[in-house]
């Protein structure tokens, strides 16, 4: 049997695929550390982040998606939405806002 296996043997459509498996995994390392540096360490799960960048780095193509899966937590809802903006707002009041009253003569 013959341990060692020369690419150019290998057909072009099996380097394509390989090639393609190797982008992904790479591109999933990145995405997953960068989110994980990111993220507080309150919503990683366990707590630890070297627990995950070691997941990540060491179990190959299911470590980043174990990451996505399971390792961020949810963070917590915003307790109420911002105030709704004000009805129609004339020129003369925001200038009025911009540049203070203005002085108005009653004629």
């Amino acid at each position: 049997m013959k341990p060692n296996v020369d690419l150019a043997s290998l057909p072009p459509a099996v380097l394509v695929i390989l090639g393609a498996v190797l982008l992904a995994e790479v591109v999933l390392d990145v995405v997953a550390l960068v989110s994980l540096v990111r993220r507080p360490k309150e919503r990683v799960a366990f707590g630890n982040k070297w627990v995950w960048v070691a997941i990540i780095v060491l179990v190959n193509l299911i470590g980043p998606i174990l990451y996505f899966a399971v390792g961020r937590l949810r963070g917590v809802p915003a307790e109420e939405p911002a105030a709704a903006p004000p009805g129609r707002v004339t020129m003369a009041e925001v200038a009025d806002a911009l540049y203070g009253e203005r002085d108005r003569e009653d004629a």
